[in-house]
């Protein structure tokens, strides 16, 4: 498989499933790295009138896994280990995440993501160990193989 229609079926799942319904991001992936955009809404607050943090540890960990997953052709990959710093509070306008690949050997990838708000400004990071499972790639995004 070529790379561009790699990144485009990581896309498609991503954007597949269930739980995206409810954030309904945009994401775009590339060899290595990973943005994800989403419009920040009120459903998304704690009782402080912000953001809660499971949805930076989310955005966090999905841009880091994208980044991981765009150099891995034949295995899902599931996350071992996440580390979240979150910074500021977010209330409004959007969240957009960069995940890259930092470091990369026969058994783990290593990425990390950064958070950033409608200004620009950094709310977040993270980074996170991400490993090969059992499933191959392929029944992750056809299930009825």
């Amino acid at each position: 498989m070529n790379k561009k229609k790699h990144f485009r079926m990581l896309e498609s799942m991503y954007k597949k499933a269930p739980i995206n319904e409810f954030f309904n991001p945009e994401i775009f992936v590339n060899e290595g790295k990973a943005e994800i955009k989403i419009k920040v809404d009120k459903k998304f607050f704690h009782t402080g009138n912000s953001v809660h943090g499971s949805v930076f540890f989310k955005m966090l960990d999905d841009g880091a896994y994208f980044a991981a997953s765009s150099l891995e052709y034949k295995h899902f990959l599931v996350t071992t280990s996440f580390t979240t710093y979150m910074t500021r509070p977010v209330s409004s306008g959007f969240l957009k995440v960069y995940g890259r690949v930092v470091n990369k050997n026969k058994t783990q990838y290593i990425s990390e993501a950064v958070l950033y708000d409608s200004d620009n400004n950094e709310i977040a990071r993270g980074n996170g160990i991400f490993v090969k499972s059992k499933l191959l790639i392929e029944s992750a995004l056809n299930p009825e193989l």
